[in-house]
């Protein structure tokens, strides 16, 4: 494992044992093995360290929504999407440490926006996609055509977004399998 490699596994390792505030550079090099300033050899600062944690190590929604945008036209619109749901509902669940630790510090917060501005990526864009793919399943027919397919998006990663913040709360009845497909459907009038 490369130096860069054990940097991410100590800042995920940080992150989910001392929370965001916790998690500090210091920390991140002692567990580590190296010193901070290795740390910034290999990211320009804590927030790029941590947005590496967010695209490198939490499992991504990028790979489920290329299996959505495939199934286009293709088996039951419904498990499509029911199974996408499932995926963000695990990206939202593992990625929640970190989120809440960025909202609640204003300057990583900051710095955080600023990067993903400029690398031209944000938590608005899987919306977007799924209000894609949905809209392609309108116009062929295989959804409602009466269904707004942004407003389909937003609702759905908005319940998978809190289902998955729930679940550091409560403790969730039933399994998310039955959960998902019962929002999914109702989302697409099936």
């Amino acid at each position: 494992m490369g130096t860069r490699d054990r940097i991410l596994d100590a800042a995920e390792q940080a992150i989910h044992e001392y929370g965001m505030a916790g998690a500090t550079t210091k920390r991140i090099a002692r567990l580590a093995g190296c010193s901070e300033a290795l740390l910034y050899k290999h990211f320009d600062g804590k927030e790029a360290l941590l947005l590496a944690v967010l695209l490198e190590r939490l499992p991504a929604l990028g790979p489920a929504l290329e299996t959505l945008r495939k199934g286009v036209g293709q088996g039951d619109v419904t498990a499509n999407v029911t199974e996408f749901a499932l995926a963000a509902v695990d990206f939202y669940t593992r990625a929640a440490l970190i989120a809440s630790g960025l909202l609640g510090d204003p300057s990583l917060l900051a710095g955080f926006r600023a990067m993903l501005a400029e690398q031209g990526t944000g938590p608005h864009l899987p919306i977007a996609a799924v209000a894609g793919v949905l809209a392609e399943e309108q116009r062929l027919g295989r959804i409602d055509p009466g269904i707004d397919a942004d407003a389909a998006a937003a609702l759905l990663m908005g319940a998978c977004f809190h289902r998955a913040n729930l679940s550091y709360l409560v403790d969730l009845a039933g399994e998310p399998g039955p959960w998902a497909a019962s929002i999914v459907r109702t989302l697409l009038r099936r």
